[in-house]
């Protein structure tokens, strides 16, 4: 077991791959992760599927055989993807019943193009993970305002929901509101309480949006300070009397996932915003590359203070440098969807193009 990575499984925080390929579920490349950087789960998204189908010809045999089938569009690309995913979850799965449902997840996304739309995105939640069939599958659902809605309503339904594309503390709040609402309601209804979420933050991406318009002693700081803020109203929500209630009637607590972990400056240290983001009962999710050097060169050193620390005056300096962080936050989430909007066109359209040419 690699010990910079063991360090912070030991301190309480889990692991999990931001990546998916299936030839790093055919190579053992996954397994290896397992078992020797403490690896926990892994999450997925548009862009990630898009590399790695349109890399190679690993999915050729499979695409070739959907296709004969007479799938097509989005129903061939959620086939492909759930025949992944299903293998991963298989690989996770000693873990998620070692840890009664808290760890051990992997994680698929509805299509983007039903970010505005709520209606449609739980019905698509529940028709998802049914057809997963497993029990440590997260549907993701983005903490849009369209999003909100349906967190609550997949929640209430029992289907397990990772809440992306959250950028601040606001939008944090706002999701882990939904969660408790779907639980509230659950128990109220006389149902399980235990339905396992969590709230992914996008953190890298704060950095790169300012860097042009700030000092450079302001870089690689922003995302970070969000980061702590989130954190902060993240355990002042477990401490509170309303997330005790529901505790104490068999819940579990919707954990905060750092998400965008990966380095975008090449001026800064690769391992960055892990070593920075080092806090129990949390979820780092970090590219192959990301997880890499931290297992190489990576150093745990001081734990995220739970009441924010420096967060605030922070945050207070980059307002002195014009960045208004509200405003950012509402732009950063809009990007994120319209982006994932356009690696699913790409994804379609790359499959399509390979299910034309195997066709012939």
């Amino acid at each position: 077991m690699n010990p910079n990575t063991q360090r912070l499984h030991d301190l309480g925080q889990s692991l999990w791959l931001d990546n998916i390929s299936r030839d790093m579920l055919t190579n053992g490349t996954l397994a290896r992760y397992i078992t020797d950087l403490s690896v926990t789960g892994l999450t997925s998204n548009p862009t990630i599927f898009e590399k790695a189908i349109g890399s190679g010809n690993s999915y050729d045999e499979a695409i070739g055989e959907l296709t004969r089938q007479g799938e097509a569009g989005e129903d061939l690309f959620f086939a492909l993807a759930l025949q992944d995913l299903r293998q991963a979850a298989d690989l996770f799965r000693p873990t998620h019943d070692a840890t009664g449902g808290v760890d051990g997840w992997v994680s698929l996304e509805v299509s983007p193009l039903l970010a505005d739309d709520s209606a449609k995105t739980i019905r698509a939640a529940a028709r998802l993970h049914a057809a997963g069939a497993r029990q440590n599958l997260f549907i993701k659902i983005p903490g849009t305002p369209a999003g909100i809605p349906a967190i609550e309503e997949s929640i209430f339904a029992g289907v397990p929901i990772n809440v992306t594309l959250l950028f601040s503390r606001e939008h944090y709040v706002a999701a882990a509101e939904a969660y408790l609402r779907g639980i509230e309601r659950r128990i109220a209804a006389g149902l399980d309480p235990k339905i396992e979420s969590v709230a992914s933050l996008f953190v890298s991406r704060w950095d790169v949006a300012v860097k042009e318009q700030i000092s450079p002693q302001y870089h690689n700081r922003l995302g970070i300070a969000i980061a702590m803020r989130t954190y902060k109203a993240y355990r002042d929500l477990l401490a509170s009397a309303r997330w005790q209630k529901l505790a104490r009637a068999g819940a579990h607590p919707q954990r905060l996932l750092w998400g965008s972990t990966g380095t975008k400056d090449p001026a800064a240290p690769d391992t960055i915003y892990i070593e920075a983001l080092a806090a129990p009962d949390t979820i780092n999710t970090m590219p192959e590359n990301t997880l890499q050097a931290f297992a190489d060169h990576g150093k745990v050193g001081a734990v995220m203070p739970v009441d924010g620390g420096d967060a605030e005056a922070v945050l207070e300096q980059f307002r002195r440098e014009g960045v208004d962080d509200d405003a950012l936050a509402e732009r950063l989430q809009r990007e994120g969807a319209a982006a994932f909007v356009k690696s699913w066109r790409a994804l379609l359209s790359r499959i399509g193009e390979k299910s034309s040419q195997l066709a012939r």
